[in-house]
């Protein structure tokens, strides 16, 4: 259970106490986030995060990190941890009760957070799973002295019930967009019963599992619990009063600020600073009440890791480590590369999707690197500044999609790469806000030698605008969705209890006939050779004429499809012609289900060892090697 050390580091020595680390668990090695604390109270108190599943994790990334730093601010060290399978941890086995491995590795990670910083006692908090595996975890480690438990499951059987409403509700959803299909967006055999929730699995043996616990019935593991109900739904009263009943100290409270930080999409999360400035303040009254007596020092911490990851499902082994680049904002990104030499020194650099972190959409980032590394490739999943575990510009609001200093970002990672690695082939993508950044990275002349681009939904961004604006997306593709759902009763529904904006429907209706007669228009003034503002066609050109290879993959409906059509004037065959262009069939924009994101890994893989592709013209004299 000791943390890995890694024999060569991209971190800093003047960097914060905030430290990345590699955990040994029963399951494999896991990776997680150990918060120092630069002032530790003399009760010797740490704490373990225990994250929630799935989309969930996801979206409160930003708001367990803020959870993280608030307690190390308050004196007591807080190591967050990715479970086995999730994360930056090693993959777990599909057909693996995830239930109990995570209940190991939170065990794994009590003892390491004492023997890293030599706590005598910890406090779990967990959100929603994580707080039921927060309870059930606090019996099997005695050292555990306290639970604070934020929207706990409380009774499996029900947590199950709703995953399986919720993923029903998607796949008829998925269904709508793709009707001629019997099965759109059906797994890939994950499992051989295992249930999909959101792009996420939980395995048949986790289910069994989760069906038979109620909390309500377990034995109290810690003496004191602070439980944070959700204050629309609250569902931990009852256990409450259970653990009041059995002797525990128990303070339970419901407050708003769940739906804000866990079911709304990264880029929309809010953190819940009430929520944490409760947690604090209990955390503080526990370290006060706590038997008197130092914390020991500890060991000292490795300030890089790495993760050691065999052939078994690989062509090699490969190697992961932390890197963290720049000094104000300080970038973090996961290098995952060949553990043997590798002579064409091919390199990837995977930007963020949206608001998700650099393990990107359903951990797809992870994967792809994993996989490419074992046929040679150097790959950096990247946090661009104010993303993921990126620091923000001083003074600017984090988690914004388009952050205003991504080229220098991207262009810190490019040179890094480069220098550090020796790549000679460099290629640049993302999904989404990720292919948008890519494809502004080649116009900028940055030295990479390919872009691929899945599902841009913008081209062009200008400073003012915000996720709020009407989108050009919007207008080139939702006239006509709009028009076929003007006798649908369940659109009319989410108009009147405002899921969706009237008034934004109306500008983009209206928007669509003059933006696509503005398309037209500019497309006869590139023919008489004016040079327009914003032309994505010239771009295009001059982006593969500097040498660039430039690959668009879309989901075949995609709206950003229509939008490329209308932006460059190019239809799909002329696009064909030009540039490289995929389509993925039966997936929604984000690849949520398993079986067409399975398709586009393919598709990807395909387009990066498809062949050579040359040193953009403007660089320094090509060194790459021909294949």
């Amino acid at each position: 259970m000791n943390a890995v050390a890694a024999p060569e580091s991209n971190i800093t020595p003047d960097s914060p106490s905030t430290e990345p680390v590699y955990v040994r668990s029963e399951s494999g090695t896991i990776f997680g986030w150990l918060h120092r604390a630069q002032r530790p109270r003399a009760a010797g108190i740490g704490v373990v995060i225990c994250k929630p599943f799935g989309f969930e994790a996801v979206s409160s990334h930003l708001s367990l990190r803020a959870f993280a730093e608030a307690a190390a601010d308050a004196g007591l060290p807080t190591l967050r941890l990715d479970y086995s399978g999730t994360g930056d941890s090693e993959d777990l086995d599909v057909e693996a009760n995830q239930v109990q491995a995570w209940l190991a590795d939170i065990e794994a990670g009590v003892a390491e957070l004492r023997r890293l910083t030599g706590v005598e006692s910890v406090c779990l908090l967990g959100f929603r799973l994580g707080a039921l595996l927060a309870a059930l975890g606090a019996a099997r480690c005695p050292h555990v002295r306290a639970v604070i438990a934020v929207a706990p499951i409380v009774n499996g059987k029900r947590y199950v019930s709703e995953l399986r409403n919720f993923e029903r509700a998607a796949m008829q959803r998925l269904a709508a967009l793709h009707p001629g299909s019997d099965a759109p967006g059906e797994a890939q055999p994950a499992g051989r019963s295992h249930l999909e929730v959101s792009g996420f699995p939980l395995a048949r043996a986790s289910i069994e599992e989760l069906l038979g616990i109620e909390l309500a019935q377990a034995e109290p593991g810690a003496a004191r619990y602070l439980i944070i109900d959700r204050n629309d739904l609250p569902a931990a009263r009852s256990w409450a009063d259970k653990l009041l009943a059995a002797g525990c100290q128990v303070d339970y409270r419901a407050m708003p600020g769940f739906i804000e930080m866990m079911m709304r999409a990264p880029d929309l999360t809010v953190i819940p600073t009430d929520m944490i400035a409760a947690v604090r303040e209990w955390l503080a009254q526990l370290c006060a009440q706590a038997p008197a007596g130092a914390a020991g020092a500890g060991l000292p911490a490795a300030s890089s890791s790495e993760l050691l990851l065999g052939p078994k499902d690989l062509p090699t082994s490969v190697i992961e480590h932390p890197v963290r680049l720049g000094a104000e904002p300080q970038l973090f990104g996961i290098l995952t590369r060949p553990a043997a030499s590798e002579r064409r020194r091919r390199g990837v650099i995977l930007l963020n999707s949206g608001g998700d972190y650099h393990i990107g959409p359903r951990r797809m980032h992870v994967s792809l690197a994993r996989r490419w590394a074992g046929r040679g490739c150097y790959v950096l999943r990247l946090d661009l500044s104010g993303l993921g575990d990126s620091d923000k510009l001083p003074g600017e609001p984090g988690n914004v999609v388009f952050p205003p200093r991504a080229m220098d970002d991207i262009r810190l990672a490019v040179e890094h790469m480069r220098a550090t690695y020796g790549v000679q082939e460099l290629t640049l993508g993302g999904m989404c806000s990720g292919a948008f950044h890519s494809l502004r990275a080649a116009v900028a002349q940055l030295r990479v030698n390919r872009i691929i681009l899945v599902n841009p939904l913008n081209f062009f961004w200008e400073k003012d605008m915000t996720l709020e604006t009407v989108q050009t997306w919007e207008v080139a593709h939702k006239p006509a969705e709009y028009r076929r759902q003007l006798f649908s009763l369940r659109a009319w529904r989410r108009v009147l209890f405002g899921e969706v904006s009237l008034l934004r429907v109306l500008k983009v209706y209206f928007k669509g006939p003059l933006f696509a007669l503005h398309s037209q228009l500019r497309s006869v003034a590139r023919q008489l050779g004016v040079r327009l503002k914003n032309d994505l066609a010239r771009e295009l050109q001059q982006v593969a004429a500097d040498g660039v290879g430039i690959v668009f993959v879309f989901s075949r409906d995609d709206a950003g499809i229509n939008l490329l059509q209308m932006e460059s004037g190019l239809s799909t065959e002329g696009l064909r012609k030009r540039y490289r262009l995929r389509l993925v069939d039966g997936a929604d924009h984000n690849f949520t289900r398993s079986g067409p994101r399975a398709m586009l890994e393919q598709v990807l893989s395909e387009e990066l060892f498809a062949g050579h592709v040359a040193e953009p013209a403007r660089a320094e004299p090509a060194c790459a090697e021909r294949a």
